[in-house]
């Protein structure tokens, strides 16, 4: 397999808009094995939460002294705050679990992340229920994304 595979793959992972939904499909595609696409997708996704939470503090209080910040900060937030309080509110980590399992676009490790921070969870339980629904989105994502590939390869030459 090719390096370049494996960076890009770490690299969608790492991506707020990409995550697991764009790192997993795309391993799959080129090449890469079902159950290391899996591992290394959701290790490094699930690294996007302690790091967020360990420095998102003191990266916002060095940038919340520039308005352009403070505004788009406000408007992140806003929407991060709005999708994660409900689950939140209801189910407590589980429901963090849960927001995050969802494969849907908005609903990963870092929206998962940002909205435990705004919403003052414990960071330790919110790193544990995080990983568990990164987990969780993963396991889907892959059945999806293999099941799918398969399915269409039906339709073409090999």
């Amino acid at each position: 397999m090719d390096i370049s595979v494996i960076f890009w793959t770490v690299l969608l992972s790492l991506a707020p808009i990409a995550e697991l939904r764009g790192a997993i499909p795309y391993a799959l595609y080129h090449g890469m094995g079902i159950i290391p696409a899996f591992l290394l997708c959701v290790a490094v996704n699930s690294l996007v939460s302690p790091l967020l939470l360990l420095f998102i503090s003191t990266l916002h209080r060095l940038l919340s002294k520039w308005k352009w910040y403070a505004r788009a900060f406000e408007r992140i937030v806003e929407r991060a705050r709005r999708k994660v309080h409900d689950p939140v509110e209801k189910y407590g980590y589980l429901g963090l679990a849960i927001f995050v399992a969802i494969p849907l676009p908005m609903t990963g490790a870092w929206t998962g992340a940002l909205g435990a921070w705004v919403l003052g969870m414990n960071p330790k339980k919110s790193f544990l229920a995080i990983t568990a629904g990164v987990i969780g989105a993963g396991v889907v994502v892959t059945a999806v994304a293999f099941f799918g590939i398969k399915a269409l390869s039906f339709f073409t030459k090999t």
